[in-house]
């Protein structure tokens, strides 16, 4: 899959320029409707649906929850960027209601993270960087999660499946809360992170990164048009739902 990304040089494959435009009411409708298709799938999963695991039913559901996953996290790092409401109390409040929802991630923590990572991209103070040797994947992961996962998240997350497991069957539990949930995690670290920034990026990138090649389909299916790393980074004020519009043609 990483051969799909472009050479790192904006030079070679520079973004179409999309003018900034008011949000609107559309950023919340998008975060309402991926809110409500991850909710109600869950609720269905784990209270109705009865899996024959010989089938790819099942396995189906799962990757289809872990999207939804995604779309979570997805719609709390547009928050952090404020494209999610241009009412900042409604915008932030939307970021911690979907960050939390991803296992119990804290919005206010991993905002200045985000920020950082945005103005401090491929060095030291880059908390989503490696050390630019050690890049392999589950090494750079490692740290990643290091940066990122906090003990209070790991004992709700405990807590959580505990209380799910007397009320919910436990292999639907485990197949449609807390397996998506970590799959998820890998897709947005794998596409968001690791092969946009792994590697050398050319003198004249400014945000030493690189873009997957145009295939506005896979982008979404992979990652919601993150795979569109370089153009997020030159536009972070396009939410990922007009991301895919500052990809160039070629």
């Amino acid at each position: 899959m990483g051969t799909s990304f472009a050479p790192s040089s904006p030079v070679s494959a520079s973004p179409v320029r999309v003018r900034p435009t008011p949000v609107g009411y559309k950023g919340v409708v998008v975060a309402g409707l991926i809110l409500l298709a991850w909710a109600t799938l869950l609720a269905y999963l784990l209270a109705w649906y009865h899996p024959n695991w010989r089938s790819p039913g099942p396995y189906l559901l799962a990757l289809l929850q872990m999207h939804l996953y995604t779309g979570l996290f997805i719609t709390a790092h547009d928050a952090m960027h404020g494209v999610v409401s241009a009412n900042k109390r409604l915008n932030n409040g939307i970021g911690l209601l979907t960050a939390g929802l991803f296992a119990f991630n804290w919005f206010p923590g991993m905002l200045p993270k985000h920020h950082a990572h945005h103005r401090h991209v491929a060095t030291d103070q880059d908390p989503d960087f490696h050390d630019g040797h050690h890049s392999s994947f589950l090494l750079w992961f490692g740290r990643f999660a290091w940066n990122y996962v906090t003990l209070a998240q790991v004992v709700l997350m405990a807590l959580t499946y505990n209380v799910l497991k007397l009320f919910f069957p436990q292999a639907n539990v485990i197949a449609f809360w807390m397996i998506p949930a970590v799959l998820a995690t890998l897709q947005l670290f794998y596409f968001g992170t690791y092969l946009p920034h792994r590697g050398e990026h050319a003198p004249d990138n400014p945000h030493k990164s690189r873009s997957q090649l145009r295939h506005h389909a896979w982008a979404f299916i992979s990652c919601y048009f993150f795979g569109y790393h370089y153009e997020h980074h030159d536009q972070p004020y396009l939410p990922w739902w007009r991301l895919w519009r500052a990809k160039e043609a070629g």
